[in-house]
C-alpha cells in the first residue's frame, strides 16, 4: 500500500508546484501594484476596449449584425488553420487520399471566402 502511495507522490508534487505558481502569477501582481501605487482607477482605464459597445446596458440595445459575422468569419478560418497542423503532421500515414480530401476541404473554405467577400460581409463601416 505505501509503494502504491509513493507513486503519487510526484504527481502530488508536480500539482502542488503547479498551484503555487499559478496562484503567486495571479496574486504577486495585484499585490505588487497596490503597494506601489500602479492601481489608480480613471475612467478612460475602467472604458471598455474589446466589443467595443458599454458591456452594462439594457439587453435590449441594438447593436450591429456584423460584427458576429467578423467574428464567426475569424472561428471559421482560425478552426481550418487549427486543422492544417495534425494534417500535415499525419500526411506520411494519410498519403494521397488525405491530401485529396485537405485540399477539397481549402477548397470549399476558399469559395466560402470569396462567396462572403462577394457579399460584402469582409467591410466594415
Amino acid at each position: 500500500m505505501a509503494s502504491v502511495a509513493a507513486g503519487y507522490l510526484p504527481i502530488l508534487l508536480f500539482l502542488g508546484v503547479a498551484l503555487g505558481l499559478s496562484a503567486a502569477f495571479v496574486v504577486l501582481p495585484m499585490i505588487v501594484s497596490r503597494l506601489t501605487g500602479a492601481h489608480q482607477p480613471h475612467p478612460a482605464k475602467l472604458s471598455e476596449y474589446e466589443c467595443g459597445f458599454p458591456a452594462f446596458e439594457d439587453a435590449r440595445a441594438e447593436f450591429d449584425v456584423r460584427f458576429y459575422l467578423v467574428a464567426i468569419l475569424f472561428i471559421v478560418f482560425d478552426l481550418e488553420a487549427a486543422f492544417l497542423f495534425p494534417w500535415a503532421v499525419s500526411l506520411d500515414f494519410t498519403q494521397w487520399s488525405g491530401w485529396t480530401a485537405m485540399m477539397i476541404f481549402l477548397a470549399e473554405l476558399g469559395l466560402g471566402l470569396a462567396y462572403a467577400w462577394k457579399k460584402g460581409a469582409l467591410e466594415w463601416e
